[in-house]
């Protein structure tokens, strides 16, 4: 059996030694170590601009509860600033709800449907390090002519990087060729359903890629190809979820929770992973840490509540807490703990006290 966090070469062709593998044919399997290296710095004087702002497109009357998981999951996972865009008449609703977040209105063309141009406009306008676009979105011609324009932007002063779920993906795989339209680099997130849909779109027919539910191999496979194809890191969702670098990298989280099937927890993942974009990670860093922030949380809930009964609002205290056990390993790496007595570091600057009376 393979160690979590070390790589795993597939075999070389015949008459090939193993030195002779190609590096991104090597599956990486996350584990503590792996994840506790990556996390993002909290300096002692930073400040909430420090650890990034992260714009939040999601939400409807409908689907609210997606929007305001994903900003509670972003917070929880270490974002400075968490600002939640939303149609204009939904504002109010939303600002009574979200506690800890801003608001931003989007201008409408009818109750509920935004006005495209206009609301690019101003979300291009408002100061963001990262956006999470996508989750409970109102369907509809509007919100897909907003969702292209956002990621279609190729100033790069105006082109963060950008989670990409649910309704953004759906929007995305009517679109033949959509990743030739996408300049932002984003993370992709879709569970089976809507990665077959994408691919579809990339003239991949499903009965291809095989089982995307249980098939390990057929998963990572399709998410080496897809990433490639559409230059993108992407994340599929679904137990050991599998994570694909457009340079043909990969990785396998550990994770299989039947706990986590419960409506909203992809919500969690994208607050979760767009936080830490926010926070300067690169997408595919971002996307290791928040999916194994994520799964790591989901194990801490499954061994309190058991495998039923899990909610996806209980997820981002236990991703707070996730982090901190691995920031806390990070530094035990970096400064191992010493027994005994010894000088104190007191930092620069400040004279290390004598023994001598």
């Amino acid at each position: 059996m393979a160690e979590r966090g070390k790589p795993v070469a597939r075999p070389p062709a015949t008459g090939a030694s193993p030195a002779d593998a190609d590096p991104a044919l090597v599956l990486e399997l996350l584990d503590d170590a792996a994840i506790a290296a990556l996390l993002p710095e909290r300096p002692a004087r930073g400040h909430k601009g420090t650890f990034g702002k992260l714009l939040v497109i999601a939400g409807s009357l409908d689907y609210a509860g997606a929007a305001l998981l994903v900003c509670r999951a972003a917070g929880r996972a270490g974002a400075g600033l968490v600002t939640l865009a939303v149609p204009e008449s939904l504002q109010p609703l939303f600002a009574a709800k979200v506690v800890e977040a801003t608001t931003m209105g989007l201008p409408e063309d009818d109750v509920e449907e935004v006005q495209p141009e206009d609301a690019l406009a101003r979300i291009l306008d408002h100061e963001h390090d990262a956006v999470v676009v996508g989750p409970g979105l109102r369907p509809g011609l509007a919100t897909a002519e907003l969702i292209v324009g956002l990621l279609a932007v190729e100033d790069e002063s105006s082109r963060p990087s950008a989670v990409v779920d649910a309704e953004a993906l759906r929007s995305l795989a009517v679109r033949d060729e959509w990743w030739e339209r996408v300049h932002c680099p984003c993370v992709l997130t879709p569970h089976a359903g809507e990665f077959a849909r994408l691919r579809a779109a990339s003239g991949v027919a499903s009965d291809e890629d095989g089982d995307l539910a249980t098939d390990d191999t057929a998963r990572e496979a399709a998410v080496r190809d897809a990433a490639r194809r559409w230059r993108q890191v992407v994340v599929l969702k679904g137990a050991k979820t599998v994570i694909g670098a457009p340079d043909g990298r990969a990785a396998q989280a550990p994770f299989e929770n039947p706990a986590l099937a419960s409506g909203g927890t992809g919500d969690v993942l994208a607050g979760t992973i767009g936080a830490l974009l926010a926070q300067g990670l690169a997408p595919y860093d971002a996307a290791r840490v928040g999916v194994y922030l994520h799964g790591a949380a989901g194990e801490v809930l499954r061994d309190r509540l058991g495998d039923a009964g899990v909610l996806a609002g209980d997820l981002p205290f236990e991703i707070t807490l996730a982090r901190k056990r691995l920031a806390a390993l990070a530094q035990r790496r970096v400064r191992p703990v010493r027994l005994g007595f010894g000088a104190i570091d007191r930092g620069p600057g400040v004279p290390t006290p004598s023994n001598d009376s």
